[in-house]
């Protein structure tokens, strides 16, 4: 670790237990972070279990107990804001029920997070908020209800950006394109002509892995990128490019 243990800055990430998450909260871990994972489910890797809490982040009094808790016990100055679903449907099969859920999950949970975590940045000077926002905020067919929330969380981001500048706490997006993802695979089964359109269409012709998308949340929460903040960087192999 980089750090003395008491002294080690500790990290939140939300959704952590599976995917993207994982990958962000093992390479936080890496990089000398103690990690807190907030989850539905249990996190698979042993590295994050002792510090992992079990809560559905759709519901917001449990998520607010939780948070409370942990900014009680913990000088948090990090927090990612990763959790989300898709529920994928067309405009005429979107649903109210999956508007509502999509809504709480994934952007409901990232405001009542962060407000429960601020003051102790603000206490510290210095915090580093990251939001997982997706390529989608860019377009992309039946994807009415997940784009609605990532683009809400990007625009809450900018205005974090500003409203939290004067306190040394950063705000920024990354926006991960095609990601070998359980649910990528889900919707998109590896020997189907869809998956293979998308990986033709992606100009470094792989999938990204959860750990690139990694790789951008660890440089926007390093000490060293307190300049950056308010910005979108897209993980997405250069399909936003083209």
């Amino acid at each position: 670790m980089s750090h003395e243990y008491s002294q080690q800055d500790v990290a939140v990430v939300t959704g952590g237990a599976r995917n993207i998450g994982q990958a962000i909260a093992l390479r936080l871990q890496q990089d000398g972070y103690r990690v807190l994972v907030l989850d539905i489910v249990e996190p698979e890797v042993d590295s994050l279990q002792a510090d992992a809490y079990q809560v559905d982040l759709a519901d917001a009094e449990a998520t607010r107990q939780i948070v409370a808790d942990i900014a009680e016990r913990y000088p948090v100055t990090r927090l990612i804001n990763n959790v989300g679903i898709v529920a994928p449907a067309l405009l005429e099969e979107a649903t109210l029920e999956d508007f509502d859920k999509l809504m709480q999950l994934n952007v409901r949970s990232a405001l009542i997070c962060t407000q429960a975590l601020l003051p102790a940045m603000k206490a510290q000077g210095r915090g580093r908020i990251v939001m997982n926002a997706s390529r989608v905020v860019l377009g992309k067919e039946a994807r009415t209800i997940y784009s609605a929330t990532k683009g809400a969380l990007q625009s809450m981001a900018r205005t974090w950006a500003l409203e939290l500048a004067e306190h040394g706490i950063t705000v920024n997006c990354v926006a991960p394109g095609p990601i070998a993802t359980s649910a990528f695979w889900q919707n998109n089964p590896p020997d189907s002509e869809r998956a293979r359109r998308i990986i033709d269409n992606i100009p470094l012709q792989r999938m990204g892995q959860p750990e690139d998308v990694a790789q951008a949340v660890s440089f926007f929460c390093d000490e060293r990128s307190g300049f950056i903040t308010g910005q979108t960087l897209y993980v997405c192999g250069g399909v936003t490019v083209g």
